[in-house]
C-alpha cells in the first residue's frame, strides 16, 4: 500500500480518477487534482512546503517532487508528463509540460506552457523557460522553438497515454478505496 502521511496537520488531497502505486510516497500539504498518478517509487514530499498540482499530470517512476522550507513551494499545472527520475524542486511547471527522464529543475525556475525539458538537462535556479520550446543540456538552454500544434500533440499523447496505464490498475485502486 502507498505511504499517505499526514504532516503538520495537512494531508494530502486526491481528486477523482488518480492511481497512487503501492509503493510511492506522498506526504503532507498536497493537493492533486483529477486522473494523475504517481507511479512506483515516486515521492511527493509537501513536508516543508505546499505542492500543488492539476488534473491529468503523471508523476512516473522514481520521481521526486519538493519545495523549500518557508521559501518555495511547487506548482504544476494540467497535462504535464513527469519522465523517470527526474527531480522537480520549489518551482513552476506550466501547463502542457513534457519533462524528460533524469531532467532536475531547480527552485525557483518558471517552465512555461506547450514546452519539453529533454531527458537529463539541469534547468538552474530562477530559470525562466520559453512556452513552446525544448530545453535541454546542463545547464538547460534553450535548443529550438517548437510549433504549438506539433508539441502539443506529443505531450498530450503521453499525457493520455499514462490515463489509460493508470485504468490497468483500476482494481487494485477500487481495493484500496475501500480499506
Amino acid at each position: 500500500m502507498a505511504t499517505i502521511l499526514p504532516c503538520e496537520g495537512k494531508n494530502p488531497q486526491f481528486g477523482k480518477d488518480c492511481f497512487i502505486a503501492p509503493n510511492a510516497t506522498i506526504v503532507g500539504d498536497v493537493i492533486m487534482g483529477d486522473a494523475c498518478s504517481v507511479w512506483f517509487n515516486a515521492v511527493v514530499r509537501g513536508d516543508v512546503n505546499n505542492i500543488r498540482i492539476g488534473n491529468k499530470v503523471n508523476i512516473q517512476d522514481g520521481v521526486i517532487i519538493h519545495c523549500t522550507y518557508e521559501k518555495n513551494a511547487t506548482e504544476i499545472g494540467n497535462n504535464v508528463s513527469i519522465g523517470h527520475n527526474a527531480i522537480v524542486h520549489g518551482c513552476c511547471v506550466k501547463d502542457n509540460v513534457l519533462i524528460g527522464m533524469g531532467a532536475i529543475l531547480m527552485d525557483k525556475c518558471v517552465i512555461n506552457s506547450n514546452t519539453v525539458i529533454a531527458a537529463g538537462a539541469v534547468v538552474l535556479e530562477d530559470t525562466i523557460v520559453e512556452a513552446n520550446s525544448i530545453y535541454g543540456g546542463v545547464p538547460a538552454k534553450k535548443i529550438k522553438e517548437l510549433p504549438k500544434d506539433s508539441l502539443h500533440g506529443e505531450i498530450e499523447r503521453i499525457a493520455n497515454n499514462y490515463v489509460k496505464y493508470s485504468s490497468w490498475f483500476s482494481e487494485f485502486n477500487a481495493a484500496e478505496k475501500k480499506e
